[in-house]
């Protein structure tokens, strides 16, 4: 860069029309050179440049709509040529029908292949059987003294967790035998695996019948979500570490049905979210399938919902609703406005006001610090007053500065520093908001809660690139969700999950969430 910091500062209009042409013209090839510059670093990516993959924004490369509108323009397959020139339309013609092969094969391997089922074998540690209780023809009991024969059987690992008698972890497989009994009128009624039925918005199964089982399954969740770690990572870890051998496609179920199996804790969560008489809401963005969604957070002191879907105004109704009746801390989105009872988030509103201090141009940096030392006041008013009650009001402390602030909002609304007209529309947007603590001080200046609960998921969004469709995106906002509100209760999620999965299969309802530990 030619030009520092420093001159840029020094450097505005009324310097420029003073300089002579000669000097004008020098500092044109300076500006020119230095904004060439500029503009090759915020070109620069991954596919581009030394930047990692996890530098690039959320948004980048991904597609807002399915929809593609058509420009009329060519592609570049489109223009070219045909490599044999002596068949000009065998290239094109070849390239269709393997698209045409491609498009149109079924996924899985062909019918009559032979297929690949489980190599390794372990030791069973526990045989459990199962025997029907009534006649399936004539519905008279069925008890030991009927004649008895095996009918199935189906194997499954789960986990012992550790005790005062033995310390680790310890694998062991179950076989549970499924009988059939004869009844008295000749009739053959055989057991079955317990299930739940199936459910249009679900593609995986609930069911006892499963290798995994309620423990294993609440591991391969804590691996997934809490560990952020890949299907292929888990199952390096799971044979590297406890023996076993699953394969992706069966850890990843898992996962989904796990997520199913939490399903009816969501409504749990929604009424409490509901219920709260402060609740902190912020949202970020998400990739589902190479398409923009936001992860949104909903959290008060013992709850936290986490929801994937469009930044919209229906998602945040679908949610709260016209229920929600207590204080509402958020960020500056438009569609909270629907909502009487609402907070902004002051750190928001200082670091916005320190980038504006800190601008270059000279013309707006004093409103940016009239900003930053008004709320460096107020803050400290607000601190002050939590101590003990302050002589007069904080309205009343505040009253001549916000009157000044609000001339200042007023003048800058139109500013021509694209920040600044911003800022300042915003606080005139939503004035009311951003000054409620000083009628409230018991109400908290900063949306941090609703920021950390988000801090570790966006992590995870990085490393794991976000969801690759509607359902994985339900699973991990619904784990996200148990996981996040267990922990803030001071319970074990991976318990809570194991004993939801081991009702779920039997067919039972799943058990509620566990109330917050006493202190």
């Amino acid at each position: 860069m030619h030009l520092s910091h420093d001159d840029l500062t020094q450097i505005d209009e009324a310097v420029l029309q003073e300089l002579e042409e000669r000097a004008l013209r020098a500092l044109s090839v300076k500006l020119l050179a230095d904004l060439k510059e500029a503009h090759e670093r915020l070109g620069q990516n991954p596919s581009n440049s030394s930047r990692p993959p996890s530098s690039r924004a959320p948004w980048e490369g991904v597609v807002a709509s399915e929809e593609v509108p058509d420009s009329g323009e060519q592609s570049p397959e489109e223009t070219r040529e045909p490599e044999d020139r002596d068949a000009p339309g065998r290239a094109a013609e070849e390239t269709q029908e393997q698209e045409t092969d491609r498009s149109s094969k079924r996924p899985g391997q062909p019918p009559g292949r032979a297929g690949h089922g489980r190599t390794q074998r372990l030791t069973v540690h526990e045989e459990r059987h199962h025997h029907p209780e009534v006649c399936g023809l004539c519905g008279e009991p069925l008890t030991a003294s009927h004649d008895t024969r095996a009918h199935s059987a189906h194997y499954m690992i789960d986990l012992i967790l550790p005790s005062a008698e033995q310390a680790g972890l310890q694998v062991v497989q179950i076989k549970h035998v499924y009988q059939a009994r004869r009844c008295g009128c000749g009739h053959w009624t055989a057991a079955q695996p317990a299930h739940q039925g199936p459910e249009d918005a679900w593609t995986v199964a609930l069911s006892e019948r499963h290798l995994a089982g309620p423990l294993l399954v609440a591991l391969i969740c804590a691996l997934a979500l809490r560990m952020r770690l890949s299907r292929r990572r888990i199952q390096e870890f799971l044979a590297d570490w406890l023996g076993l051998s699953l394969g992706v496609a069966t850890i990843n179920q898992c996962v989904h049905e796990a997520g199913r199996a939490l399903a009816p804790v969501e409504e749990q969560l929604l009424t409490e979210v509901r219920a709260s008489e402060l609740l902190h809401a912020d949202e970020t963005s998400w990739i589902e399938n190479g398409h923009l969604l936001w992860l949104w957070v909903f959290t008060n002191a013992t709850t936290t919902l986490f929801r994937i879907g469009r930044r919209s105004q229906d998602l945040l109704q679908g949610v709260l609703g016209g229920l929600f009746a207590g204080w509402l801390m958020s960020d500056g989105y438009w569609a909270y406005r629907d909502y009487d009872q609402r907070l902004r988030c002051l750190a928001h509103l200082l670091r916005k006001a320190r980038g504006i201090e800190e601008s270059l141009d000279r013309s707006v940096s004093g409103f940016g610090r009239a900003l930053h030392e008004h709320l460096d006041a107020l803050m400290e008013s607000v601190y002050a007053a939590r101590e003990g009650p302050p002589p007069r009001s904080l309205r009343q402390q505040h009253a001549a500065a916000l009157n000044a602030l609000f001339a200042l909002c007023l003048a800058q609304a139109e500013s021509q520093h694209a920040k600044t007209r911003a800022l300042a529309r915003e606080l005139l947007n939503d004035w009311d908001t951003f000054w409620v603590v000083l009628d409230h001080p018991d109400l908290p200046l900063t949306n941090n809660r609703a920021e950390r609960a988000l801090r570790h998921w966006v992590i995870a969004r990085r490393i794991g690139y976000g969801t690759r469709n509607a359902q994985g995106s339900r699973v991990f906002a619904t784990l996200a969700s148990v996981i996040e509100t267990c922990r803030q209760r001071g319970h074990s999620p991976w318990l809570f999950i194991a004993e939801v999965m081991r009702e779920r299969r039997q067919g039972r309802p799943a058990p509620v969430l566990p109330p917050p530990a006493a202190a």
